[in-house]
């Protein structure tokens, strides 16, 4: 499966009723915690569920390598 983090925008296969289809990646763990982009919703659930529904990186997280 895709190598996504925290701080990754990232496309599910549903989008959101509010017409977004770009989440934010909160927490990663057991659960994975996600926010909606477009109107700030947050859904936590479990790193299965998440990997179902995951369609694709959009963005990746900003590091700093120094």
């Amino acid at each position: 499966m895709a190598a996504y983090d925290k701080g990754d925008i990232v496309m599910m296969k549903k989008q959101h009723p509010c017409g977004t289809n770009r989440w934010l990646i909160t927490r990663v763990g057991a659960d994975i915690k996600i926010q909606c982009t477009g109107c700030g919703h947050i859904v936590m659930m479990t790193r299965q569920k998440f990997d179902k529904g995951f369609k694709k990186i959009l963005e990746k997280a900003a590091e700093s390598k120094d």
